[in-house]
């Protein structure tokens, strides 16, 4: 509590103007960005600070409205065979990348193929997928070996990682590297020269790409860009952040510290607004390559002690109007969820006769954790002590957020460099289906971190695809989540309501997955 009280004095103190005061210009906005911005390429990271980036950087075929319905964007149209084995795609006229060359199909089939490599949603429309072909330089035809009805969903796909459009030459890179040359076709052209991690990212208005005429719907629609430039400021300390609103120095906070949202709602001139209605799951994973969380046993023990109360009051505070309960591996109010709350008894007594009866003999384990990431840090803190006290030879490794993104990707032993335990959030989007839910996927090497591996499950969601009855794909999707957490793929500690906070010197903040730049202008 007393963390929290200074919080909110710093932020209301007229002293606590921050050092990176510049004179306001109405062509410019200012945005304070969640996190760090260290890994650019949106498709080779799930960072959801990337996936924002992407948006700004990258456009895409079809993309999701607020009703999760895929519209088309830089699509002109589309067509399915009689058989539904081959769709043709049919791209806009003047649609140009950042260096001038026009938007091509052969952009188009690479861009999507190497998203299919990286994406759980991608990987199984690849293992469908017959071949590509270029028809002409804005027609291409993409014929399965099997109809895939969900391909428009796949292609509207609205959280990370996206499958944004690229140039061929950067689209032929390989998916498991990153590209590190940020050339997309969206409204906003990526300053290189200013990048500068950990302290800003600066954007300029693309004058060549053109907006669709329909009204803005999250990721859908005419995206105008009415600010000539946007800078991202990476502020880490919450209350030089809440006075730099207050000040007018920043225009928009992507994600408040939740312990100074009361403070910015007193704030003159300062709205405070939901991000996105729909929410966002917190969540524990494992390494299920390396001892000792290879083992199942030991995994469970864990998951029949997490309380969520726990882990949502230090990340989210104690006001329950933001923040819910949530035992199961799909989000509260999407067509999947169901309460698996036996599997989730938060009985410490229970975990710990579990642990013993387990083979655990003390190995290390490393949860890695951020020291700069609000959302995500104090659930790391939870969980390293929840394990300690649970008996577990706990190493709590706290870095930079940058810093865990990179060692995420180790898979040797701790002793390596490698890690043991992760905690991270999502958007309750991504965990709506198996498809898009790549936490509970058992894809191995081919997954998320933590390379979880269930031939089962994968055939499961196989047979989800192809139901053509609801109920039957309800049936299918809730076992296959209850297997997941059954075996405790990932751990879902809690999901919450994000706010994002702006001057009301700007009006059209959309909501919506990512902080989308288009549509924001002086009010």
């Amino acid at each position: 509590m007393q963390r929290r009280t200074l919080l909110r004095a710093a932020a209301l103190s007229p002293l606590a103007a921050p050092a990176i005061a510049q004179p306001s210009r109405p062509s410019t906005l200012r945005f304070i960005p969640q996190a760090n911005l260290t890994a650019l390429d949106p498709v080779w990271t799930t960072a959801t600070v990337t996936n924002g980036h992407g948006y700004y950087v990258f456009d895409t075929l079809f993309s999701a409205d607020s009703k999760q319905i895929p519209r088309p964007q830089m699509a002109e149209g589309h067509s399915v065979s009689d058989n539904g084995r081959v769709w043709t795609i049919r791209l806009r006229e003047g649609l140009f990348f950042h260096d001038g060359e026009p938007v091509r199909a052969a952009d188009c089939i690479a861009s999507l193929q190497r998203w299919a490599a990286r994406d759980s949603f991608g990987q199984l429309l690849a293992s469908r997928m017959d071949r590509w072909q270029a028809v002409d330089d804005r027609t291409f035809e993409m014929h399965l070996k099997h109809p895939f009805p969900r391909l428009l969903d796949a292609l509207a796909k609205a959280d990370a990682p996206v499958p944004f459009i690229m140039p061929e030459r950067l689209a032929k890179t390989d998916p498991m590297k990153q590209v590190t040359e940020m050339v997309g076709s969206g409204p906003y052209r990526f300053i290189a020269a200013e990048y500068n991690s950990g302290s800003r990212v600066a954007y300029e208005k693309f004058d060549r790409y053109r907006p669709r005429g329909e009204a803005p719907d999250w990721g859908t629609g005419g995206k105008i860009a009415h600010f000539n430039r946007i800078e991202w400021h990476v502020i880490p300390d919450p209350a030089t952040a809440a006075a730099a609103m207050r000040n007018g120095e920043m225009d928009r906070w992507e994600r408040p510290h939740p312990d100074l949202l009361d403070s910015l709602r007193k704030m003159q001139g300062v709205t405070v607004q939901v991000a996105d209605p729909a929410g966002r799951m917190a969540l524990m994973r494992m390494n299920h390559l390396q001892p000792p969380f290879n083992d199942p046993a030991i995994r469970r023990a864990v998951r029949l002690a997490v309380n969520q109360d726990d882990f949502m009051r230090a990340a989210r505070g104690d006001d329950t109007s933001v923040w819910t309960f949530c035992r199961g591996l799909y989000a509260k109010n999407t067509p999947y969820y169901e309460d698996q709350a036996d599997l989730m008894p938060a009985d410490f007594n229970r975990a710990r006769a579990a642990l013993k009866e387990s083979a655990y003999s003390g190995q290390k384990i490393v949860v890695i954790n951020p020291t700069d990431f609000p959302d995500i840090g104090p659930l790391g803190q939870v969980g390293a002590e929840l394990m300690r006290k649970l008996g577990m030879n706990v190493d709590l490794q706290e870095m930079d957020w940058g810093s865990v993104v990179q060692r995420r990707t180790k898979r040797e032993p701790v002793e390596q460099g490698g890690w043991s335990v992760l905690h991270t959030t999502t958007s309750a989007s991504t965990l709506s289906s198996p498809a898009t839910d790549y936490f509970l996927r058992g894809q191995g090497a081919g997954g998320w971190f933590g390379w979880y591996a269930n031939d089962e499950i994968e055939q499961l969601t196989q047979q989800w695809l192809d139901a053509s009855d609801d109920g039957e794909q309800t049936k299918l999707a809730r076992k296959i989540a209850r297997m997941a957490l059954d075996d405790c793929a990932t751990i879902p500690v809690g999901q919450f309501y994000l706010q994002t906070a702006f001057r009301r010197s700007l009006t059209g903040v959309l909501q919506g997955i990512a902080p989308y730049p288009w549509n924001v202008r002086p009010a």
